[in-house]
């Protein structure tokens, strides 16, 4: 009798829910990224995920409550990349610690927050969705910073300002970038940052 071949194993209903969940999310993302927040519409967003309306609506049944959703998911996205870069490995190295940072603030997650960012000054809703989870990111990019620079800056008064000062130098290189073609630019601006904030000493009281 020839030999039968091993079943697969059949997913779960909520497997597939989950399934259809990811695909709804990522393809967000991707949208928002394509053509922005304006137009990432839940049609796009349908058809890139490549699933029926019924379905998208069983998930979400407004653009909002998707957005609301995406807002958790590029968070999501975002805090694994930089707890990856809290493995111990060669981060005592300031200048590579500082580029796996700058990883972890660009690319389609990064560029799509900022499509929410801006989209939130003017829509309450996502507002108060886009702020826990902003924060929560936001804490693990100081406790990367942390490792990065070592105890001797984390120890500074003015250390909390120094990272914060960093992320908003990030961010606005991202949204400037689309005006500029300069290559080297964000390098140069990022080391006269490391030179003039960790290279000269901390003013007194």
């Amino acid at each position: 009798m020839p030999a039968t071949a091993p079943r697969t194993a059949r997913r779960t209903q909520r497997q597939r829910r989950e399934e259809t969940r990811q695909r709804l999310l990522d393809a967000t993302v991707e949208c928002l990224v394509e053509y922005g927040f304006a137009g990432t519409t839940t049609q796009r967003v349908q058809e890139r995920a490549g699933i029926s309306r019924g379905a998208l609506l069983h998930h979400y049944a407004s653009k909002a409550d998707l957005l609301a959703a995406a807002t958790h998911h590029v968070a999501e996205a975002r805090l694994a990349a930089l707890r990856a870069h809290l493995e111990p490995a060669e981060t005592d190295d300031r200048g590579r610690g500082l580029a796996l940072l700058r990883g972890a603030m660009s690319g389609p997650h990064f560029l799509a927050g900022l499509e929410l960012w801006l989209a939130a000054r003017t829509d309450p809703l996502l507002r108060g969705a886009l702020l826990p989870a902003e924060r929560e990111v936001g804490a693990a990019q100081r406790e990367v910073l942390a490792q990065v620079f070592g105890p001797d800056v984390t120890a500074r008064a003015d250390f909390p300002l120094l990272c914060e000062s960093l992320l908003v130098l990030h961010r606005g290189l991202a949204l400037t970038s689309v005006l500029r073609d300069e290559p080297g630019f964000d390098e140069e601006l990022l080391r006269l940052w490391v030179e003039r904030f960790l290279g000269a000493p901390e003013a007194g009281p």
